[in-house]
């Protein structure tokens, strides 16, 4: 069994690194092997990786249901369980009850997007991270997990492509 390495590379501007990125795959790794490390937001577009995929819209939509369905209680079933009958009018009131309803439902779909992407992102983490500080200053950061055997092939088709360092990453706690 080939023993997995670490390669950190880190390159000066947007356009070196996906290029890399984009001759990293020819060379045959594989996406879920490299890691893309930026202090600036940057899209997978930009970098022409593929969409990361994520639960936070299935949990909104179902905080959402939650909430409509707990509005519905407090609308219509809670007057009919206690009927107080007032000068011959309904036990439910239109307006008040869309009201009721929509801020329920808001809040359902609130606190089930901040719980969704809260876990989503594995906050906090108290695993050992790979990190480099250079990143800090604007600069990006590929991490790639690659055999052993490879570590040489791609460390130097990173130099030729612009990389200004490609170091072995070690996990220390931040």
């Amino acid at each position: 069994m080939t023993e997995e390495k670490s390669l950190l590379a880190v390159f000066t501007d947007l356009d070196p690194a996906a290029d890399a990125i984009e001759h990293l795959r020819t060379l045959g790794v594989h996406d879920d092997c490299m890691n893309i490390i930026s202090g600036i937001p940057v899209t997978e577009a930009m970098l022409g990786r593929p969409s990361q995929w994520t639960n936070v819209p299935r949990l909104a939509l179902g905080g959402a249901i939650l909430g409509f369905l707990a509005g519905m209680f407090l609308a219509f079933l809670s007057p009919t369980m206690y009927a107080i009958q007032v000068g011959g009018q309904g036990f439910v009131a239109g307006p008040p009850s869309v009201v009721v309803l929509f801020e329920l439902t808001m809040l359902g779909m609130l606190l089930s997007t901040f719980l969704g992407v809260f876990l989503d992102s594995y906050f906090p983490s108290y695993r050992p991270m790979k990190y480099v500080t250079e990143v800090s200053d604007g600069k990006i950061a590929i991490l790639i997990e690659c055999p052993d055997a490879d570590e040489k092939k791609l460390t130097d088709a990173l130099k030729k492509l612009g990389a200004e360092s490609v170091q072995p990453a070690e996990a220390q706690h931040l």
